[in-house]
């Protein structure tokens, strides 16, 4: 069961990096591609029936993980307080931005909710990758279960490293350029015109520059987690996860080249989706890596809760997660196709009267 539910807590996190993570890329590269009113808003109604939706995946997970390995949970989130806390904060931001930016027809309304939409996208972005650096790093737990980490300690990671070093800022920023990439492909799959050409020139950038960040970011890991290299290559699932990600990236490059973009988004959410699982594989059962010693770990098995609470918590997820799976899918088909504006919303207005006996003749009586 432990093992059933640290493959389900995994998959719902990459799941949530995808879906979720094209909304994020086109935040990042909506103040790039979208230069005119019309285009913008455009821009925001690709993604209008479902930024919302992703994000249940991440509720999802989080409940998940506090159903199945709730001292990891418990761990986790006490030691992180304070980025969560800032997160929870951009996450208000972004969403705000959505809903309010088309409230008022004033550029400097829009502009100023272009913006904290572009910065709140990007911000995230660049958390999730900063959080997925701390998993693998590992942070400073000890022996009573817990850990207090500041936001910055030192540059280099060590034992008592930061949230945000010179490793985690690494992954950052490659996440950051492999999600913009990811929303590139989506917008030119549900756009046309300027905004396509200049969403898939965007992608075509952001992914080869992800390639690069990539490499530096293996050749972190190993020296930042070396017991990784020879954990990877005694599990057979780990070299399986690691020939589909060649092959999406395969499926990616080909859709670039041939401006395919369906295929270039399936094949850059396959790419996202089996790294991610790589990772997961490699890293398992290790839920949260102790940087003080192997043995303060957190894993699988010392996190779970009781076999008769996973009993439970497999029955609520029969339940939950195929009504979670047919509503995207339903609202994926719903509005399937390419988003297209013509022309800016325009502010109503009261009728004018036509002259002023007009204006103060009185209302008929009844009868008249």
């Amino acid at each position: 069961m432990e093992t059933l539910w640290f493959v389900i807590v995994a998959g719902m996190l990459a799941m949530y990096v995808v879906l979720d993570g094209f909304d994020f890329g086109v935040g990042f590269l909506h103040l790039m591609v979208a230069r005119t009113e019309v285009e913008r808003r455009t821009v925001l109604a690709a993604i209008g029936p479902v930024w919302d939706g992703n994000e249940v995946w991440l509720i999802a997970a989080g409940g998940a993980l506090f159903m199945a390995f709730p001292a990891a949970y418990a761990a986790g989130f006490s030691g992180f307080y304070l980025p969560l806390m800032l997160l929870l904060w951009v996450f208000i931001l972004r969403g705000l931005s959505i809903a309010f930016r088309g409230q008022v027809t004033d550029p400097l309304w829009a502009a100023f909710w272009d913006t904290t939409f572009f910065l709140g996208s990007t911000l995230i972005a660049v958390v999730l990758g900063v959080a997925v650096g701390n998993v693998f790093r590992g942070v400073p737990l000890d022996s009573t279960g817990t850990f207090h980490i500041p936001l910055f300690a030192t540059f280099w990671p060590g034992t008592r490293s930061g949230v945000i070093d010179a490793y985690t800022a690494l992954v950052g920023v490659f996440t950051l350029a492999a999600l913009g990439g990811h929303g590139g492909l989506y917008l030119a799959m549900k756009t046309d015109g300027p905004v396509q050409e200049r969403s898939t020139q965007a992608a075509r950038i952001l992914w080869l520059v992800a390639g690069v960040l990539f490499l530096l970011v293996t050749w972190s890991t190993v020296h930042v987690a070396p017991e990784l290299t020879a954990i990877a290559g005694q599990r057979p699932l780990v070299w399986i996860l690691a020939a589909l990600v060649v092959a999406s990236v395969a499926m990616l490059g080909i859709g670039l080249v041939r401006e395919q973009a369906m295929l270039a988004f399936v094949g850059s959410a396959g790419t996202l989706f089996t790294l991610l699982g790589a990772g997961a594989a490699a890293r398992w059962p290790v839920l949260l890596r102790s940087s003080l010693g192997p043995s303060l770990s957190l894993d699988a098995f010392n996190a779970a809760t009781s076999p008769h609470g996973l009993r439970v918590a497999t029955i609520w997820m029969l339940v939950g997660l195929p009504l979670a799976c047919g509503y995207y899918l339903f609202i994926t088909r719903l509005f399937r196709g390419t988003v297209r504006l013509e022309t800016p919303p325009v502010a109503p207005s009261l009728p004018e009267p036509a002259d002023d006996a007009q204006a103060l003749q009185p209302f008929p009586r009844l009868g008249q």
